[in-house]
């Protein structure tokens, strides 16, 4: 796996707002089935993809992320909603 970085203050903020640490989030990344989605929306100064995975055996997360030469990045990660976690299940399906 990529190593993963994140500004320490943005996670304090993200425990905050969402209750998921990026130490936690990081682990979406080992999820062999996740989704990686182009944030085009917010892609202005960066390219920017909306990560969403499994983390555990049922907990299913969004995670905004940007991909720099030697890591990722994330930006932020909350639990993914009922559309995301459908697109998630949908993938998976649509890989069978």
């Amino acid at each position: 796996m990529q190593t993963v970085e994140w500004d320490e203050e943005k996670n304090k903020i993200n425990i905050v707002k969402h209750g998921i640490s990026f130490q936690t989030a990081r682990l979406v990344f080992a999820d062999e089935n996740l989704l990686m989605i182009p944030d085009t929306k917010h892609s202005v100064y960066e390219e920017r993809y909306k990560v969403i995975g499994k983390i555990g055996r049922k907990k299913i997360i969004l995670v905004v992320c940007t991909d720099r030469v030697n890591a990722i990045r994330i930006i932020s990660a909350r639990q993914a909603n009922t559309y995301e976690r459908g697109l998630y299940y949908d993938s998976l399906n649509a890989s069978i």
